[in-house]
Order: structure tokens, then C-alpha cells, then sequence
């Protein structure tokens, strides 16, 4: 009879180990997933801006169409990206590249600098870019804190029976950190 009741509570002792572990995982899945999404929100806010800017500089850069073209292709792919990290930070990286292509050229055209249109786009686009990155950096905390989580033992257990896979950093490319060249036709 103790022997029973011994191997009861272990078994339930167990059970609740179980259930307790396979919260925390789900908790820290839905972190993630949470963290993604505020990534996606604030690339479609982005890319909602970019219309306007292109329009904007149109106006005054009308024959600088390479730059215009540049940021409308990588708008376009951003849009079409796959729904992966890895996608979806390729398309950012080309993206981040147009609208630095084209925020150097404002430096060509005075009036363009000085448009309050323009003015008021680039720090909403900036604005953007920081909450941007702060998305990322959110990101990536939690996909670190959940593949810690499902490594670690008695997690890895739990995480192996209910299939509990790995998730994927946004990382930016190294080319996403190159300046970009501008010619003016010098």
C-alpha cells in the first residue's frame, strides 16, 4: 500500500512538473510571436510611408528616377517577402538601403530639404526606423529567452514531446551596414 501511494504522487508529481514545464514553453512561444508581430507592425507602417516620400521627392527630383525606382522595387519586395525572419530581414536590408540612397540625395536639393512635407516624412520615417529596432531588439531577447528555454533541462524534455522547435533570429545583413554610394553625376 505505501508503495502504491508512493509511486501515485511521484506520478502525479510528475504530471504537474509536466504541465507546469509545457506552460512556461507555450508562454514563452507566444512571447515570440508577440515580438514578431511588433517587428511586422512597424515595417508596414514604413512601407505605408514610403508612398508619400517617393511622391514628395518626385516633385523635386524628377530625373533622379535610379534612386525613385530603387525604393519602389524594395518597397515591392519588401511586400512580397516570405514570412521568416530570414525573409523578411533580406527585404528590410535592401529596403534600409533605397531610402538611405534616397535620403542622401536631399542633400542635392535644397528645397527638397527644406519641403515640410518631406521634412515631416523622413522624421516619421525615423521615428519609425527606432521603434524598428526596438522591435527587433524585443525580438530577438525573446527568441533568445525561448531557445534557452526548450535547451535547458528538464524544458528540453517536454519540449521534444510536444514538438517545441527553435526560432529564427531577424538579423540584419553585413551589407545593411554599408553607407551607400551616391553619384550626382560628377
Amino acid at each position: 500500500m505505501n508503495s502504491l501511494l508512493i509511486v501515485v504522487v511521484f506520478i502525479a508529481f510528475v504530471g504537474v512538473a509536466v504541465v507546469v514545464v509545457y506552460n512556461q514553453l507555450v508562454r514563452r512561444r507566444i512571447e515570440v510571436d508577440n515580438a514578431w508581430s511588433q517587428i511586422d507592425v512597424q515595417l508596414k507602417r514604413r512601407l505605408d510611408l514610403i508612398p508619400n516620400l517617393v511622391e514628395t521627392v518626385k516633385g523635386y527630383a524628377n530625373h533622379e528616377r535610379v534612386a525613385l525606382e530603387a525604393v519602389i522595387a524594395a518597397r515591392s519586395a519588401s511586400l512580397a517577402a516570405g514570412a521568416t525572419p530570414h525573409e523578411q530581414a533580406a527585404a528590410d536590408n535592401a529596403l534600409s538601403g533605397a531610402l538611405r540612397q534616397l535620403f542622401a540625395l536631399s542633400e542635392a536639393y535644397p528645397d527638397l530639404k527644406a519641403n515640410a512635407s518631406f521634412v515631416s516624412l523622413q522624421e516619421e520615417l525615423s521615428n519609425t526606423e527606432s521603434r524598428i529596432a526596438y522591435a527587433r531588439q524585443f525580438y530577438g531577447d525573446s527568441v533568445a529567452a525561448y531557445n534557452t528555454a526548450i535547451q535547458k533541462f528538464p524544458n528540453v524534455v517536454v519540449a521534444r514531446m510536444f514538438n517545441f522547435a527553435e526560432r529564427e533570429f531577424f538579423e540584419a545583413e553585413p551589407a545593411a551596414s554599408t553607407p551607400p554610394s551616391v553619384n550626382f553625376g560628377s
